[in-house]
């Protein structure tokens, strides 16, 4: 019989091992495991219970039409402000920017992309609207009307997607890229006026023999986030 502490035990190693997957294995997710991690995810919080969030599980054919349509998106509006349904930070100072490189050249370096290499940034830059190979993307939205804390929550039910998906052996990363290409996903999905585009989750079976998989970012020391206040 399984206790508390045996409890926290299994979430804490969950929680320490999920990583952003960027390489992916292509063969797809059996469905009725696609639904488990679905229906765990369901039982995320939300502010007055509103579950906000509404999700498009995009796979074979219509995951590669996607992708060529986010592609197209990108590079036709390259260079110009992303039309995102939620403002992207207008600049990255201080640790955040320290810590954004470090990721950035952690990633860059583990597939071979050396600096200065624009060609190769570039391309590595389109491969989050391929999805990195995954079969699968969870694109998710909220309601227009629940505006900041509609996407929170979703935020909340984004980490139990991925929590879950890991429990059950699965890769994921969520990618805010995906709300790059907004008008794309927006006319794919043919959302209606009322949907927010959050961000996307790509999914499936991980390569562990992918070059990005031999390098974790680092987390900040509890100090550097918490303050205890008796």
């Amino acid at each position: 019989m399984s206790t508390r502490a045996d409890d926290f035990e299994v979430l804490e190693r969950v929680l320490t091992a999920r990583r952003s997957c960027r390489g992916y294995l292509p063969e797809p997710v059996p469905r009725e495991t696609i639904e488990r991690v679905l229906a765990a995810a369901q039982h995320t919080a939300s502010w007055c219970n509103t579950q906000p969030w509404n999700v498009h599980i995009v796979s074979g054919e219509a995951r590669d039409a996607l992708s060529k349509a986010a592609v197209e998106n990108v590079m036709a509006t390259f260079g110009q402000p992303a039309p995102s349904d939620f403002p992207f930070a207008g600049s990255y100072t201080g640790v955040h920017n320290e810590r954004r490189k470090e990721v950035g050249w952690q990633l860059y370096e583990a597939v071979g992309v050396e600096r200065g290499d624009r060609d190769g940034s570039a391309m590595q830059m389109l491969r989050n609207f391929e999805f990195f190979g995954a079969p699968h993307v969870a694109i998710v939205t909220t309601d227009a009307d629940l505006g900041v804390y509609g996407a929170i929550d979703c935020g909340l039910y984004v980490n139990s997607f991925m929590l879950a998906a890991e429990a059950l052996g699965l890769g994921t990363c969520a990618q805010a890229a995906i709300a790059q290409v907004t008008p794309a996903v927006r006319q794919f999905l043919d959302l209606p006026d009322d949907r927010r585009v959050v961000c996307g989750i790509s999914f499936g079976h991980p390569d562990p023999q992918h070059p990005s998989a031999q390098f974790t970012s680092r987390r900040a020391p509890l100090e550097d986030a918490v303050r205890f206040v008796d």
